[in-house]
This record gives C-alpha cells, structure tokens and sequence, in this order.
C-alpha cells in the first residue's frame, strides 16, 4: 500500500479546506472529512481537474467557482413535511402538548436550523396555522430559520416553489397555503411575515435563545462527533426548560442522555434536559459584555466584577430607559445576554414581566426615591410559580440622576426549598429501607450491566456513524436525481420546441406550389418536397441521401451540374436555368431551375437550393 500518495493527496485536500477558511471565511474543520472529500472530488471531475493544487488555482482565477463549489458542500435537500410519519406525530402529539404548557397568549418561539430552502420552515408555519388558527399564528408566532448558504436562503425567502417540489403538501393544506401562480406555487403572504431567515452557522455563531421548539433535521450527520457535541450543547443552551427537539431519522443522540431526554425515539423527538445552575460559558463560549473593557484599574475591574457575581438579580437602566448593567443572576432569571446591554427597555420581555416596571420606573426618577414592590407573584410556567420583591433605587450622583437599580429579591425561594427539602426526607426514609435491601442486588448485576452498555455503546456509535454516511450518500443522489430532473425536462421542451419547427418547416414545403430540392456540399438529396414527388414520380424515402446526379429522373440533370457547383461555391451568386425534360407522365415539359446557396448561421455554404417550376404555355 504506497501510504506516501494516501498523504500526498490528504494534504491536498486539506490545503482546499484552508484556502475556504482564510479567502471565504467558511470553515469546514467539522465536517466528516469521507463524505466531504467525496463531494469536492465530485466537483472537481465536472471541471476536469484531479489535481488539488491546479484546483486551488482554479479556484484563485474563476470566481464563480466558488458558488458552484458551495452547492456541491453544502447538500440542500430538503421537502415539504420529509417523513411524513415524523410530523404527523409532532402534529398530533408534540405541539398540543407544548401549547398546552404555555399560557394562552404567550409568544412562541420556532428555530429552524438549516432550513436550506425553506420547505421546512414553512411545514412549521402550516402546522402552527393549523393549531393556532390565522390570527393565533400571526400574533404569537415567531419561526427563526437558518443556514450557512446565502442562496438556499434567498431562494427561500422567495417561498416559490415548483409542482414537484410541492407533491409532499396535502391537497387541502396546498389549497389554504399557497397562492397557485401558473405552474409555481407561493406560500401566503400573510403568514410569511412570521417566518425570518438569517445566516447562521451551528459550529461558530451563537444560538439563537429562549426557543419552544428546534428542528434540526438531517444536519448533524454531516459534522464528526467532536463537533457534533458542541452543536448539541448549543442547541440544549437555545431551548427554554421542557423544549423540544425534532431531529432527523439518522440522528440519535443515545450518548447525549445528559442533555436531552427521548420523547418518541422511532421519531426522533426530545425533550431539553434542565441545565440549573450551569454558569454561563459552561456550554459554550459566552460573549463578552460590550461594558467590560480591558482598560479599567483594578479597583474598576473589583468593582465589575462584584456587581456581576451579586447574589441577587439586578439590571441598572439610565436615564435614556436603555439597559446599562446586567449581572449574571438577571441573565439567569430573565434570559437576557450581554448582548441586550444597550437596548431600550420597552423591546424586552422584562419591561412588562414579572412586573409592569416602566411606571414604577418613570415614578423613582421623578421622585428620587427608592420604590419596593413586594410580593409580586410571576408565573413562569403551567407548574413554577415565584414571588418576588423589586426595588427601585434612583442612582444619584449630587442631586443629578444617573439612572436606576432594579433588584429583584427571590423571597419565596427559601420556602420552597424547605418544602422540597422536607418532601424529599419523608420519600428518603420510606425508600431507604428498600433501598438497602435491594442494594446487594444492585451490585452483584452492576458488572455484567456496565460490560453489556459498553458493548451495546460501541456498536452503536458503528452504527450510527454507518446510518449518517448512508443518509449523506442518499442525499447526495437525491440531489443529483433532482438535476438530471431538471437537464431532462429541459431536453423535453427543446424536443417538442424541434418538432414543432420541422412540422412548420415541413408545411411550408407542402404548400409551395414549386418543386423544392436541397443537397449539401456533396451534392446528395436533403429535402425532396411533395411537388419534387410528383412532378419526377421519385418518392421522398428514394430520393433522401442520394447524390443529385445519380437519380433517374427525367430531368437532364448533368446539365445542372455548373449551375449547383457555383451555388456551392460562391455563397453570393444565385442562378438560373431553363431546360427540357419529360415529367413522371411522359410528356415533355419545359422547366425553369433557379439554383441558390444555403447558407448557415455564421455565413458560410451548408449547401444548395433547387426551386424547378414547370413553364406552362399562355
């Protein structure tokens, strides 16, 4: 095995993948390199290239290569309501759930992360219409869809589709949706305005947050397990507690148990796994505050520092009402990120919830007091309910207001702990005994369970790294299938485009009352008209591909020999003849030949012209 060309050509391919990350700015370090070497070896066959340098050279001198390559990486393949079992189930069983959770006119939030074309994020839009109703949808509904390909989203923001693209949408569910534009169909207007796209890539830009429900549908098996479990970490950090994921059928996620919990396995629903107490960061790289600058002394630093790590949640908004200061309990309580600093209130969530706070605030500033509100009672969801008490404190700096502290004190947190701590004793005693007796048990199985898992966790992962290289493999074929649609329906309009020109061709040489014959530049018969027929008795299927001077006819044809020659030679010069002959009928008949060039598309002779006309007698 000559392994020095193995990593010749490894190094060729990486040295592609660098020049992608430094000239595009996209980095495909994640990807599975099998199918991903595959596909630029693919690409690189349709330009006749198979080395990877000349193809980096390619690259550096046609600009549009670049486009082409990215939709040979990036597989759009995608459908309307793509396994129809999967999101039947999310239908019937997943969403009633989850609307029933929230209260009635809550805001929904809908991550469709790589949505490629936008099939998919508008099967969410139906679903959520026909759930919700029109109004319902417009008013609370929110569906953020992404991708990394600039082109499948422009063409999904278009939300014009084609009838094959639309066979998967009912015939009801078409008729409501979309508006029918000749042979297109567009989605409705109306209920588009609720669906945003924007670029995202799951590996290097952050999640969007604070989402109900995820799909992410026949994505991740195209990264390797490495990066696989940074996304997944990203996508638990994006959903609220209790949200859903909705996956596709090559993707499992069986050693990510501490993240997200099976709703239906055979579907690939599931639900997030609370993260409590995970410290910002923990999942993945946090972005720094814009307010917390290298610049500062260290007392500054101190100072910063010991806000953001109070104990208490606290937001400091100045006297524009915009959001000057968050610390890392508010980001906790409320899902806010450093990123809202400098954002006006009234565009937050917290401006109205737990508390209606730009009264009270508007009140502080004028008063230049400290305001408390106590016992205010916030419903976070069906089953968690908090009281708070916030305080208002009016930051005064010689009489002249700089802003204000907002402190939200967690004053029912100690009771519910005593309540839980005292529940979980009184289950603790009664199980313990239980507990003890079934322990021995317990430890005697242990071995034999954790040897089995062990064996059952590696041939899963083989078979799971099979099942994903098999879904890319057929997606990549459905992907080429969906071109040699389009290059055939192609070839079909130009076939009936060709058969309509000879059949228009053909009538105009039915309906000349003159004998047409048409020979190329070796003389021999192309077109014999119906007129030719009769006046010489030779049938078109005889006279076809014959040489002019070899017919049996009775026209003296050598002494039309000069006359085509100088047609075929000279494109300008068109000549004329009149000579005797005898006619399929015996008689003798005074003809007329007028012989001109055929010229072709750029000028030069394809050949020569024969009009004969009979001179009938006055």
């Amino acid at each position: 095995m000559d392994t020095t060309a193995d990593e010749s050509t490894d190094a060729g391919f990486e040295s592609v993948l660098l020049y992608l990350k430094e000239t595009r700015g996209f980095d495909f370090t994640g990807y599975k390199r099998t199918s991903l070497s595959r596909r630029v070896r693919r690409r690189m066959a349709q330009v006749g290239i198979d080395d990877y340098g000349e193809y980096i050279d390619h690259l550096q001198v046609n600009a549009d290569e670049f486009a082409a390559l990215f939709n040979v990486l990036l597989i759009n393949v995608t459908s309307f309501l793509r396994d129809p079992e999967a999101w039947q189930h999310l239908r019937d069983e997943v969403l009633p759930q989850l609307l029933a959770e929230l209260e009635p006119e809550s805001p929904i939030r809908v991550w469709s992360a790589g949505c490629a074309s936008g099939e998919e994020a508008y099967s969410l839009a139906i679903l959520l219409t026909e759930a919700l109703g029109v109004e319902g949808f417009r008013h609370r509904v929110k569906i953020y869809a992404t991708d990394v390909d600039e082109e499948a989203l422009a063409q999904a923001r278009q939300a014009n589709y084609g009838e094959r693209e639309v066979e998967g949408v009912p015939a009801d569910l078409l008729e409501r949706y979309f508006e029918h534009q000749g042979s297109r169909y567009v989605f409705r207007q109306d209920l588009r305005r609720s669906v945003i796209f924007g670029r995202n890539d799951l590996v290097q830009d952050a999640p969007i947050s604070r989402i109900h429900l995820l799909v992410c549908r026949n994505t991740l098996m195209y990264f390797n397990a490495e990066t696989q479990a940074k996304i997944l970490a990203r996508l638990n950090f994006a959903l609220l507690p209790n949200g859903v994921l909705f996956l596709g059928k090559a993707e499992m996620l069986l050693s990510y148990d501490n993240l997200f919990t099976p709703l239906d396995l055979k579907r690939r629903l599931f639900r997030k796994v609370p993260t409590h107490g995970v410290a910002q960061g923990t999942l993945f790289a946090h972005p720094v505050s814009p307010a917390r600058r290298s610049g500062h002394n260290p007392t500054d630093e101190l100072r910063e520092q010991a806000f953001s790590a109070g104990p208490v949640a606290q937001v400091v908004i100045n006297t524009d009402d915009e959001i000057a200061l968050i610390n890392h309990q508010a980001e906790e309580l409320f899902g806010l990120t450093p990123r809202d600093i400098g954002r006006p209130l009234r565009d937050l969530e917290l401006s109205y919830r737990p508390v209606e706070l730009r009264a009270q605030l508007e009140r502080a500033k004028v008063e230049h007091r400290p305001l408390r509100l106590r016992d205010v009672e916030w419903q976070r969801g069906p089953n968690d309910v908090i009281w708070l008490d916030v305080r208002l404190n009016p930051l005064l700096s010689e009489r002249e207001l700089l802003g204000v502290s907002v402190v939200f004190h967690d004053v029912s947190a100690a009771r519910r702990l005593l309540d839980e701590l005292e529940h979980a004793n009184r289950q603790l005693e009664s199980a313990y005994e239980e507990l003890q007796s079934t322990n021995e048990e317990l430890e005697t199985t242990n071995e034999e369970l954790q040897s089995t898992v062990e064996e059952l966790e590696t041939t899963n992962e083989e078979l799971q790294s099979t099942n994903e290289e098999l879904e890319t493999i057929n997606e990549e074929l459905q992907s080429t299938n969906d071109e040699l649609q389009t290059i055939n329906d192609r070839l079909s309009e130009r076939s009936v485009e060709l058969d309509d020109l000879n059949s228009f061709l053909e009538s105009i040489l039915t309906s000349l009352r003159s004998g047409v014959i048409v020979v190329d530049p070796e003389m021999r018969v192309i077109v014999w008209n119906r007129v030719s027929e009769e006046m010489w008795g030779l049938r078109r299927d005889e006279a076809d591909g014959q040489h002019l001077l070899n017919l049996d006819i009775g026209l003296p044809l050598a002494d039309l020999r000069p006359l085509v020659r100088n047609a075929l030679v000279d494109a300008d010069s068109t000549g004329e003849v009149t000579i005797a002959a005898v006619n399929r009928r015996g008689r003798t008949v005074s003809v007329r030949v007028v012989a001109s060039p055929l010229r072709g598309r750029n000028g030069d002779t394809e050949g020569a012209i024969l009009v004969l006309e009979e001179n009938r007698p006055s």
